[in-house]
């Protein structure tokens, strides 16, 4: 039995969740998101909680299980608290700023970069911080993706786009080599 798989999920004041036969919709403070459950899984809402079940002992319904509860609890933290993906801008000239839902890039290229907000993300933009937020965790974490592989950090100077609780491994650079071999 999976251990995750076999704890409730707890539904916050103010969140609905709804299970159909194979559709779970939660609607919360932030919004609603819906998921089309698989065959394997089942959910059932008790009182305030979820509990997540499989139909059988096969190796893709152990898998499922664990996998969908987690994904049921996202949603859930999704609609009532919503989720963040902070980057940082690292470089000399390195800045960014939002126009509407977009968010335009200065990143040491010969043009600036611009990426459009899919739905139900915002950017904000302080000093050289990038905040990513939305209800979706797959999408907020996609997104935030997205801005870093624009301009990923470099081993030897650390300049790039990066998570903020992210730590960049330096390399030594060429004279630092050229001094342990003299």
């Amino acid at each position: 039995m999976s251990k995750i798989g076999k704890q409730p999920v707890l539904i916050p004041a103010g969140t609905t969740v709804t299970v159909t036969s194979k559709n779970v919709k939660i609607t919360g403070p932030k919004g609603t998101l819906s998921r089309t459950l698989p065959r394997e899984v089942d959910a059932k809402v008790d009182g305030e909680q979820v509990m997540v079940t499989r139909k059988g002992n096969s190796k893709t319904s152990l898998a499922m299980h664990g996998t969908w509860r987690s994904l049921i609890n996202n949603m859930v933290n999704g609609v009532s608290k919503g989720w963040t993906r902070q980057l940082e801008l690292v470089g000399t000239g390195f800045r960014a700023d939002t126009t509407g839902k977009s968010l335009n890039m200065i990143v040491g290229y010969s043009h600036p970069v611009k990426i459009e907000a899919p739905e139900g993300i915002t950017f904000k933009v302080e000093k050289m911080i990038i905040t990513v937020e939305g209800i979706d965790r797959e999408v907020v974490g996609q997104t935030a993706a997205n801005i870093r592989e624009v301009r990923p950090p470099e081993p030897y100077k650390g300049k790039g786009v990066k998570y903020v609780e992210e730590v960049i491994r330096r390399k030594a650079g060429k004279a630092a080599a050229k001094a342990t071999t003299a």
